[in-house]
């Protein structure tokens, strides 16, 4: 099996609804996503997948959409009040975990079409969460 990954840096703020820690407040982090793609045969280039097209596709969204911005659940009482701001948001259905923000960046590289394996969060440098989704040895996932 072959794999390449990509490291995405970005800074975006959250905070968890329904929770006791810290981490209800609202506060930001320095994140890197590690992108991972896996493919059992090279394309004809002799790659899994080229590297600029990871940075053109799935950069540029995290760029578009995640960075300096607020990652926030749809139903945060914040929402209204940071949108008449005019404060830059990122509404998800899902709390803001660093789990459910890999899953996003996870769908969104397999929705572009990659052999995407696993998208990992690290949230600070020594805090990460991972989504994986089973492959099925073609580089594509099932």
């Amino acid at each position: 099996m072959f794999t390449v990954s990509r490291e995405i840096d970005f800074c975006y703020g959250h905070r968890l609804l329904n929770y006791a820690g810290k981490c209800r407040h609202l506060h930001g982090h320095n994140g890197r996503a590690v992108v991972a793609f896996e493919a059992s045969r090279l394309d004809d280039h002799g790659m899994v997948l080229d590297f600029s097209e990871i940075k053109r596709v799935v950069n540029r969204w995290i760029d578009e959409n995640l960075d300096h911005r607020m990652i926030l659940q749809r139903t945060d009482p914040a929402v209204p009040v940071l949108q008449q701001l005019g404060e830059p948001l990122y509404l998800m259905d899902e709390s803001p975990t660093a789990e459910n923000i890999a899953k996003l960046i996870f769908d969104v590289a397999a929705a572009s079409g990659f052999p995407v394996r696993e998208v990992q969060l690290w949230e600070t440098p020594h805090c990460c969460a991972a989504y994986r989704h089973k492959g099925n040895g073609d580089g594509r996932v099932e």
